[in-house]
């Protein structure tokens, strides 16, 4: 039996505190808990600490903040120290969450050019079942070269993508090809997880025959339309587009491995869709410039327009002012009427009875003298009263030299005659 602690600030009693519900805060408290309650956060305190005790080893280590370690490290050792691989686990026992220790479950793979498919694939290994230890195998760069082929990333950049997954407990470097016995049980290895295609090889049909012989194999699930292969063909095929890329990026033709020529040519080509992007750049800039001066153009003319109509619509301005002054033109274009006859007995009007005459006669003002003609008007009657002048003129002396006297008769005057009158 665990000794009740008598400190404050030891492990004890910040689970009492949590117990009792107050947390950190019940440490600082200068209230003491009441008897009760201590009693039976301290109950709570010692249940928590036997289980934690006869559960040694279940607990699963964080790799949520911290890289996996190396089968080599002590990390991994330890664990597989506390690990009794006498108690054999059965699949029904580690299914129903009823094994005794934790599921040591392994998984192996190259994981090149690591994918959401292999972090999948590893997710389902490590809930295949409840309390699960995922060990995960990687190939080194020898072995994978020899069996299947050439690799991108190296085998120590493989071997730090995978420790970096959150599902990986522990990592093997150099994992061989084929599990022999020795390594399953060098490692306290359970149960494999693979998916269930058949792996081949020159030697045999299916590297996992024995495992499955065993009943240690459990089956995963492939990621379908993605895998290594299917991102290197991506590449191979843009190839000119990527060596492009890591050109403009400043990598040199050495590094890349191609020849003067074809750098130049795409270095060449860089410059021309730099170009095209510019010009993109340019001519997107215009037509947006256009828009902006079409859309202003088009309140401009609405603008034009109504104020148009407003001053020569048929309701508009300048119609309503001809309409107004339609009358004061059509007065100031038209002469006045002419006035009576009987108002002016001159001798011009009775020689041009219809012609309209003003009065010499300034001694009786005629009352159409009060309003003046048009200036035009005005001239032409000028005009008429000095013709209507003269032949009164002319009418006058002839009536002289022609009149009779007393006597009846009288010869004309400055008569020139060569004889003598009787």
């Amino acid at each position: 039996m665990l000794e009740e602690p008598n400190s404050e600030g030891t492990v004890e009693e910040v689970l009492i505190s949590a117990a009792e519900g107050k947390g950190a805060s019940s440490r600082r408290s200068k209230t003491a808990p009441s008897g009760s309650s201590r009693k039976r956060a301290w109950d709570t305190y010692q249940l928590t600490a036997a289980t934690i005790k006869s559960n040694e080893g279940l607990m699963p280590s964080s790799t949520i903040c911290h890289p996996a370690p190396y089968n080599d490290e002590d990390r991994a050792i330890a664990e597989r120290a506390r690990c009794d691989h006498s108690i054999k686990i059965s699949r029904d026992m580690a299914e129903s969450g009823t094994a005794p220790r934790r599921v040591r479950v392994y998984a192996d793979g190259i994981y090149d050019l690591f994918h959401q498919g292999h972090a999948r694939q590893l997710m389902q290994a490590k809930n295949l079942f409840p309390n699960v230890y995922l060990i995960v195998g990687v190939n080194n760069d020898e072995i994978t070269h020899k069996m299947k082929g050439r690799t991108v990333m190296t085998d120590e950049e493989r071997f730090e993508a995978v420790r970096h997954c959150r599902y990986v407990d522990e990592v093997v470097r150099d994992a061989p090809w084929f599990l022999s016995d020795e390594f399953l049980n060098d490692n306290k290895i359970d149960f494999v997880a693979h998916d269930d295609i058949p792996y081949s090889t020159d030697s045999s049909e299916d590297v996992y025959t024995h495992i499955k012989a065993r009943g240690m194999f459990v089956a995963t699930e492939r990621t379908e339309g993605v895998s290594t292969s299917d991102i290197v063909s991506r590449i191979v095929k843009d190839y000119d587009i990527y060596v492009r890329r890591n050109l403009a990026r400043g990598y040199s033709a050495k590094d890349m491995n191609v020849s003067f020529i074809t750098e130049k040519k795409f270095r060449l080509q860089n410059k021309m869709d730099e170009l095209k992007g510019k010009g993109k750049l340019i001519v997107d800039n215009i037509e947006g410039k256009t828009n902006t001066l079409l859309q202003k153009w088009e309140e401009k003319s609405r603008d034009f327009t109504q104020n148009f109509l407003l001053m020569f619509g048929k309701e508009g301005r300048l119609s309503q002012m001809w309409r107004d002054s339609k009358g004061r033109v059509r007065n100031a274009l038209s002469p006045p009427q002419s006035p009576s006859a009987s108002r002016d007995h001159s001798p011009e009007r009775e020689l041009y009875p219809r012609r309209r005459f003003h009065s010499y006669d300034r001694t009786t003002p005629d009352r159409d003298d009060c309003s003046s003609p048009p200036t035009k008007m005005k001239r032409k009657s000028s005009s008429l009263l000095a013709d209507a002048a003269a032949t009164v003129a002319a009418s006058r002396r002839y009536n002289d030299d022609y009149s009779d006297d007393e006597s009846g008769y009288s010869a004309p005057r400055n008569s020139s005659s060569n004889g003598t009158h009787t």
